[in-house]
């Protein structure tokens, strides 16, 4: 079983705090995300972008795993994921993923490619989360034993 991790660290207010998302990798280490990384133009990530690249990876490793599969080895697939986030009921809520791809498979027939783009669609591991449950534990800490107190 596999079990990624990532790490959110925020301190202060939402307006004005600041945050630092670090991966066991580091591929992100100590990224800034802020609510104006989110909502405004500041340098930084934010959720729904981790969300949408997260999307594009694994649908393309989806994608490429049943080519190949299919006896259709990609040379290259390029896809981007949009999501559609709007404000409901006072809750900003992703209420669509679109995934947009193109690749070149050579030997590939355009239905072919259409019915393994479909599968991978529905059998990508991100696109199956949207309905998974979500779990939490939670823990109260004194403001003493935050980091940088």
């Amino acid at each position: 079983m596999l079990k990624p991790t990532a790490q959110a660290v925020w301190q202060g207010s939402l307006a004005q705090g600041k945050g630092l998302l670090t991966t066991p990798s580091e591929v992100l280490a100590d990224t800034p995300y802020s609510f104006r990384t989110r909502f405004g133009d500041d340098p930084g990530t934010n959720p729904e972008e981790l969300i949408a690249a997260a999307h594009a990876g694994c649908y393309s490793m989806a994608l490429a795993f049943l080519l190949g599969s299919a006896g259709l080895p990609p040379q290259s697939i390029r896809t981007t994921a949009r999501l559609s986030v709007v404000n409901m009921d006072a809750s900003w809520t992703v209420t669509a993923i679109h995934l947009s791809v193109s690749a070149a498979v050579p030997g590939a027939s355009d239905e072919a490619f259409q019915k393994i783009a479909e599968q991978a669609r529905t059998g990508c591991l991100v696109s199956r989360l949207v309905n998974a449950p979500v779990t939490l534990d939670a823990a109260l800490e004194s403001p003493s034993s935050l980091p940088g107190s």
